[in-house]
């Protein structure tokens, strides 16, 4: 093990605290860390070089295990590549702690390479920092220290940042020696708000509920629980496809139902009280709804942040969400027509107009989707990049029990690849990546990594561009469009596929199509890539027809 004092205690810690991952970059101020972590065999360690890539791995990983995952880097600007994935884990609240190698006090700021002020770099982004300093008078503060960062990741499920300074020699090593730990253990206590009378008494007057789900865990949601929830008339369930909930009676395609409203039925669907459960909100459309045609109250369920996207939060109940709905009474007995029949019928009516208007489409975006959306196995996690992808997904009725994730707690395109691969390696479940192409060729470098297990797929729907754009306002014929906002290319991913061991399929129609899904999950002996050619002038006015005539 390392010589330095600093290094023992951490590794110490984050092994009796149960921190069993480390993703680990290449470097040589971190060289005390990666001693310690790679020589004890308790740790999983994984070496990724690119920083980005290695915390969006990180990030991927603590989705699927829940548990707490390890960052570790050299000094300098690695630890700011980390950035978009920690933003990413505090909004989507992920354990994951950053373990940065620092120059000593004495180096800072004279002009030493690789030595940037990494105190505070993560701004308001993290839920606890904790800043270690070289020496034996600062043992026991940095021991307290490194426990209040773990706990704090393992209480509030999200990102901490631990800084570590090392003087030189770094690679010195000393035969495994006892050091005394002082442990401080995390409280994980669940709290139950509980519901008042009063608020008891709104619920039972509330002529129209509106729940709407955003992401939540597979199986989060007790179903006997959710089923008398569905059972009241007055409740209409909404669910997103990163909410990974399946019932006959909820409303699985939110911008399908809700885009072709007049005035007059938002009025008519504009709720007595919302609920919300889980993360962040993808559509759009519901949140420009909901914020034009307040709900009288909005109340939100879930033991970590509550936000007020829709400016009328009144209460969060800082709870699990079985355990508030436990508190419920039992459904209305009213057989009278409700709220959730109304619009149940509006959704079959759209369902129908749907599969209508989809059977007429030439090949494109949407009609890809439905090809691929069809075809995924039902043992398969799905891991759906942001922009086209997810927005697409959202408007398809899934096949129950598929596991979805996206990465919406920034919504962003960078590390979409990366969380991915992370998710297949933490599951060990088969997992197909749905991207588009900005997307996959911001994040090339996830395909650098070792671990990608023979099991993982890659679904590239390459329109040549940012096609999302020309679905927004504008002129779509200028030149400043098609460079500045669709960023047209011209780049496919077979080289991708050849340096990264990877089997490439390619496709360019419906039938192409069709014949490449058909063996494309089958267990091979390397992960498989198919790229879907689509031709991008028309795949806007084909979803901005679709919402006119599923009306």
């Amino acid at each position: 093990e390392s010589t330095k004092l600093l290094s023992r205690q951490l590794v110490a810690v984050c092994k009796a605290k149960g921190v069993k991952h480390i993703v680990i970059s290449p470097g040589s101020r971190n060289a005390p860390l990666i001693i310690g972590f790679t020589n004890d065999p308790y740790f999983e360690c994984y070496s990724i070089v690119d920083e980005r890539c290695a915390a969006f791995f990180a990030l991927g990983v603590s989705q699927q295990i829940k548990q707490l995952v390890a960052l570790v880097c050299t000094s300098g600007s690695a630890m700011l590549n980390y950035f978009p994935a920690i933003a990413e884990a505090y909004y989507s609240d992920y354990p994951v702690v950053v373990l940065s190698a620092d120059r000593p006090e004495h180096l800072l700021e004279i002009g030493d390479g690789q030595t940037i002020q990494q105190e505070g770099v993560y701004g308001k982004h993290i839920l606890y920092e904790a800043n270690c300093k070289e020496g034996k008078r600062f043992d026991s503060e940095n021991l307290k220290q490194i426990n209040k960062a773990l706990n704090a990741a393992i209480e509030q499920s999200g990102p901490v940042h631990i800084n570590l300074p090392f003087s030189e020699p770094l690679y010195e090593t000393i035969t495994q020696t006892p050091i005394v730990l002082e442990l401080i253990p995390p409280e994980n206590s669940i709290s139950l708000d509980k519901i008042t009378q009063a608020e008891l008494k709104h619920w039972q007057s509330a002529k129209q509920i509106l729940v709407l789900v955003g992401e939540i865990p597979p199986e989060a949601i007790d179903q006997t629980l959710l089923k008398r929830l569905i059972e009241d008339p007055r409740v209409l369930v909404m669910t997103e496809t990163t909410s990974n909930l399946y019932h006959s009676s909820v409303v699985n395609a939110i911008d399908q139902l809700i885009a072709p409203l007049s005035q007059e039925e938002f009025e008519e669907l504009r709720p007595d009280i919302l609920l919300t459960f889980g993360g962040m909100i993808v559509s759009k459309k519901v949140k420009a709804f909901l914020r034009t045609y307040n709900p009288y109250a909005h109340w939100h369920v879930g033991p970590n942040s509550a936000y007020d996207i829709f400016f009328c939060l009144e209460r969060h109940f800082k709870s699990s969400t079985n355990s508030w709905l436990e508190q419920l009474p039992d459904a209305s007995t009213d057989s009278s027509e409700g709220y959730q029949t109304r619009w149940l019928k509006l959704r079959d009516y759209r369902r129908t107009a749907h599969k209508k208007y989809l059977q007429k489409l030439p090949f494109c975006d949407f009609k890809a989707y439905e090809a691929i959306l069809e075809s995924v196995p039902q043992n398969h996690m799905m891991q759906v990049s942001n922009s086209a992808a997810i927005r697409y997904t959202q408007l398809f009725e899934l096949n129950a029990g598929l596991q979805v994730f996206c990465n919406r707690g920034t919504s962003g395109i960078d590390g979409s690849t990366s969380t991915a691969i992370g998710a297949a390696v933490g599951s060990g479940k088969p997992t197909l990546l749905l991207t588009g192409d900005l997307s996959f060729f911001y994040d090339s470098n996830a395909l650098w990594n070792n671990y990608i297990p023979s099991n993982f797929r890659i679904i590239l729907v390459n329109n040549a561009g940012g096609g999302i754009f020309r679905i927004l306002p504008g002129d779509k014929n200028s030149d400043n469009f098609s460079t500045y906002f669709e960023t047209k290319h011209s780049l496919n991913a077979k080289s991708y596929c050849d340096m990264y061991g990877f089997d490439y399929l390619h496709a360019a129609s419906l039938d192409t199509l069709s014949e490449q899904l058909s063996g494309f999950y089958n267990n091979d002996s390397a992960p498989k890539l198919l790229e879907i050619k689509t031709p991008s002038e028309l795949n806007d006015r084909y979803l901005l027809d679709y919402f006119d005539f599923v009306k």
